[in-house]
């Protein structure tokens, strides 16, 4: 962060010690001291449970705090939350917290808060090709494939040399930079086991490295198009009686779309139903987890991002560096953007109690437990 955005927060020394700044937690809104927390949270969507509550929990922090907060969702329209980033800009956001919808198309919106001298941390998706990126929080992405991958092999037991099996991956959004991480951590797991004909891909929807995942991306992250692509092929490339053995999805809700078109196709639990990755553990694809139906998803616990990011935001607004933990992995095509990663984490049926339900990451009733 520059001296000037720092000198923006911190103000003068006689003002910061009557500053009453989020960092104290206790404030109700109503402190004229408080003014100068004014957080500018901008998320892609609501049609994904997830994003509903992160931005929902990290305005709740802030509220409490005393912040002035304008928490907007974009509906997947990247025009829309470029204006809405507009709005926040001109209602005196001086911190903005930023899930992109588009991470190549934030740029010109970027200079705008640059010239406000407000602080962006970009919210678990990174911001490409703009050197106003203050931050990154985001869970370590490349780990999340890995745990997928790594479940496939042990529970195929390919290391022991069991095999072949019918294979089909599926990558994420192509215009979402965590995509690249999720598959490619994955991938570079699994891609040994596809040359060596252990895994194989009938459909042939296997790039020749994790550089080629955007070729079998599901834009947007719909789950009605990862069931019309499975549905696709099932009808083209599974005519001969062959199965599907194992389904690489790399978010819950392309497994959603996944899984209903093995229904439709007649797969059945207990019998021939395939094992299908996940992540997010959304409250559906737990509810298939304990049905059969999905055999993992990967938690990212976004309370603890959320937490995380509060953190951050008390530090900016107090004129002083967040905590990252990170300082090379993400190049967003101009700079490394300091990041915090933190860790995901496997679960199956077994660990849907302990891990989900007795944490209060979600309702034992939404599960009919």
């Amino acid at each position: 962060m520059t001296n000037k955005k720092l000198l923006a927060l911190g103000a003068s020394a006689a003002l910061a010690l009557g500053l009453v700044s989020c960092a104290s937690g206790g404030g109700d809104g109503g402190d004229d001291a408080l003014a100068d927390c004014n957080v500018g949270i901008s998320m892609p969507t609501r049609s994904l449970e997830r994003w509903i509550n992160d931005g929902e929990q990290l305005k709740a922090l802030l509220d409490d705090a005393g912040c002035t907060t304008d928490l907007q969702y974009a509906d997947n329209q990247v025009n829309q939350q470029i204006s809405q980033i507009q709005n926040q800009i001109a209602g005196g956001a001086k911190i903005l917290v930023i899930a992109a919808i588009d991470g190549e198309a934030l740029g010109p919106v970027l200079e705008e808060a640059a010239g406000q001298e407000a602080t962006v941390i970009a919210y678990d998706r990174l911001i490409n090709g703009s050197e106003n990126v203050d931050y990154y929080a985001t869970f370590d992405n490349y780990q999340v494939g890995q745990l997928q991958g790594q479940f496939i092999i042990d529970q195929l037991g390919l290391d022991d040399g069991e095999g072949p099996f019918n294979l089909e991956p599926f990558a994420g959004s192509p215009d979402d930079n965590n995509a690249a991480f999720f598959f490619g951590g994955a991938w570079d797991l699994l891609l040994p086991y596809v040359e060596g004909g252990q895994l194989v891909v009938p459909s042939g929807r296997a790039p020749s490295s994790s550089a080629g995942w955007a070729s079998i991306g599901i834009p947007g992250w719909a789950s009605d198009d990862a069931q019309a692509e499975m549905d696709n092929r099932l009808t083209s490339f599974y005519t001969g009686g062959e199965r599907v053995d194992v389904v690489l999805s790399p978010n819950d809700s392309l497994a959603l779309g996944i899984e209903a078109s093995l229904r439709s196709a007649g797969y059945t639990v207990g019998e021939d139903w395939p094992i299908v990755t996940g992540q997010d553990a959304d409250v559906a694809n737990v509810q298939a987890i304990l049905a059969g139906e999905q055999a993992m998803t990967v938690w990212k616990d976004t309370r603890a991002l959320g937490n995380q990011v509060f953190e951050m935001i008390q530090s900016i607004d107090a004129g002083e560096e967040p905590e990252i933990n990170d300082t090379e992995t993400y190049d967003n095509g101009v700079k490394v953007v300091p990041s915090y990663l933190l860790e995901p984490e496997v679960v199956v049926a077994d660990d849907v109690e302990s891990k989900l339900v007795d944490s209060g990451f979600i309702d034992a009733d939404d599960l009919g437990l």
